[in-house]
């Protein structure tokens, strides 16, 4: 499953490469997030509580950045496992370039994959609770960045 969008951000590059790097604002950014832990350079582990349709499970994993360049783009990759729920795995390819008005626009290309009994639910249950993942990540990361 893939899922591109973006989003205009108003604020400049430097600050939203920084937010795009910080665990505090990525733990308050992912639905569900219960902790994250460690750096960019070295990853994060994350405990990431969710629901989908009949299925609650606890993730816990391990998030790490590739193909970093500075203040313009890096791949963030993600795999947790929930237990008898299954498992996910996936990643963002994100970029930031300078928006006309001033700001910074952030485009990305998601791709996700599960498997387990989540991955019983069927693609179209699962490709609408990606989406739905990803727009409120992206909205919530714009709306910390913005609000300072």
């Amino acid at each position: 499953m893939e899922l591109t969008g973006s989003r205009t951000i108003a604020a400049d590059r430097a600050t939203v490469w920084a937010r795009l790097n910080d665990a505090e604002t990525l733990k308050a950014c992912i639905p569900g997030c219960q902790e994250l832990t460690g750096s960019p350079e070295e990853g994060f582990e994350a405990v990431v509580k969710q629901r989908v349709g009949p299925v609650s499970a606890t993730f816990k994993g391990k998030v790490v950045l590739s193909d970093v360049v500075e203040g313009e783009s890096y791949r963030i990759a993600g795999e947790g496992t929930g237990g008898i729920a299954g498992f996910a795995k996936g990643g963002a390819d994100v970029k930031l370039t300078d928006a006309e008005d001033g700001g910074t626009e952030l485009t990305y290309a998601v791709d996700a994959k599960v498997g387990g009994k989540i991955a019983q639910l069927g693609s179209r249950l699962i490709d609408g609770f990606a989406r739905k993942m990803a727009d409120a990540f992206f909205e919530k990361f714009k709306s910390e960045v913005e609000a300072g």
